[in-house]
């Protein structure tokens, strides 16, 4: 009898976990969260993703030969820890190491926009509707931007770990400092965040990122019809040069920012501008599995 796949989705607010029978049949015997507790530092996370799996191992009477956790935030591969982490407890913290001696049991950690890519092959858009897909990009667009990358349903993580990090490419100086202290990242240019930055500073008027696009679909407002049109001319910018390198079947876009709209006709029309191919085929689509990408592409890390 094959085994189950167990992965854990390591937010900053609640640590999922799911046990899948396979990759062939994704309903999870078990699926269970506990709060995260970040504010109460590194040891208390590590203690969480214990209690986790212990609960996971009573309600399913199964013990796990191994399991794929999602992380916010990459290990660097030279020395073993974390770094480029939103919950900052985990950064210069050698996660996996740690992990594995409290479990007693071999993990495999991956960033959750990686996890996200790989869920959405397996099981989401890529799976339904282009199931030949040998390279898929998935995008992550919300309070922050990442990616990751899957080639023939494997992540690529890169020599460095940073495999699909477009969201620090540089793009445009208007983006001013990011968090990583460069100038101008594609997270500086096109995040929520950023956009609401923008937006503000044409009218001294602070207003939600659903706001604006609302205000945009409302008519009117050329403040929020410059920060859509900001939105998709840098979209196309940043996007043409993750597809002149990759070339990938398909692009798959997560993340708040990503139910806007406007990013599937305009954002694509943009991508035309800047691209080196004359022809852009490349579907960039929504993805199908909401919030549980993060856990299923975790479990997809064992397959």
């Amino acid at each position: 009898m094959q085994q189950p796949i167990w992965g854990i989705d390591l937010g900053g607010t609640k640590i999922e976990g799911a046990i899948i029978p396979s990759l062939n049949h994704p309903d999870p015997v078990v699926r269970l969260r506990v709060e995260t507790g970040s504010k109460l530092g590194y040891e208390h996370i590590l203690g969480q993703l214990k209690v986790l799996v212990d609960e996971m191992k009573e309600k399913s009477g199964l013990i796990p030969l191994t399991i794929g956790i999602g992380t916010p935030g990459a290990e660097e591969p030279s020395t073993g820890l974390m770094k480029n982490c939103n919950s900052t407890a985990l950064i210069g913290k050698p996660f996996k190491k740690d992990i594995e001696a409290l479990l007693q049991m071999p993990v495999t950690v991956a960033n959750d926009a990686n996890c996200f890519a790989l869920a959405e092959t397996h099981w989401g858009i890529v799976k339904q509707k282009y199931a030949d897909a040998r390279m898929v990009f998935g995008i992550i667009m919300g309070t922050g931007v990442g990616g990751g990358i899957v080639i023939d349903g494997k992540v690529w993580n890169g020599h460095h770990g940073i495999g699909g990090e477009w969201g620090h490419n540089f793009l445009d100086e208007s983006g001013g400092r990011c968090y990583c202290g460069k100038i101008g990242c594609v997270e500086s240019v096109i995040s929520g965040p950023a956009l609401e930055k923008y937006y503000l500073g044409l009218t001294s008027k602070s207003l939600k990122l659903p706001e604006i696009v609302l205000a945009h679909k409302q008519g009117g407002d050329e403040a929020a019809i410059k920060t859509m049109e900001r939105l998709c001319h840098f979209f196309g910018k940043a996007v043409s040069v993750v597809t002149n390198l990759l070339d990938p079947d398909v692009i798959v876009i997560g993340g708040g920012v990503g139910n806007i709209d406007v990013l599937y006709d305009k954002g694509i029309e943009s991508l035309k501008e800047f691209i080196f191919n004359p022809i852009v085929n490349v579907p960039i689509v929504k993805p199908a599995l909401g919030d549980s990408a993060g856990v299923f592409g975790a479990a997809a890390l064992v397959a």
